[in-house]
């Protein structure tokens, strides 16, 4: 078992959730969604970030707008739409209940664990 592709499985699942989440507290640019995504200890790459963000303005999820920058060329800043915010809603109700479910799983009733070995 290829414990690196489920872990990067495990994190694509809720990748899209985390990007929305920030894009929808304001306006984002994208070098600070990647900055923000790594102080939360989540990786993310531009060649992962910029695809899922053309994806989500074609679905009309997001849009954009362009600012003059005054060290450099200018800005795509993204913002959710009606659609976005709705969508968004939808994306915490359904990790709300994932995150509930996995906790009760992986933490029943009585039982601990210890990383470096079983259930104990």
């Amino acid at each position: 078992m290829n414990i690196d592709n489920t872990q990067s499985q495990m994190r694509k699942g809720v990748l899209e959730y985390c990007i929305l989440s920030i894009i929808k507290r304001g306006e984002a640019y994208p070098g600070d969604i990647i900055d923000e995504m790594r102080s939360a200890g989540l990786q993310l790459l531009e060649g992962t970030l910029y695809p899922l963000l053309n994806r989500l303005k074609n679905a009309e999820i997001l849009t954009y707008r362009w600012v003059e920058s005054n060290s450099g060329p200018p800005r795509k800043y993204f913002r959710l739409t009606g659609k976005g915010e709705a969508f968004h809603a939808l994306l915490a109700t359904t990790w709300d209940e994932l995150a509930t479910g996995v906790e009760a799983v992986t933490h029943a009733a009585g039982e601990t664990h210890d990383k470096n070995s079983n259930i104990i």
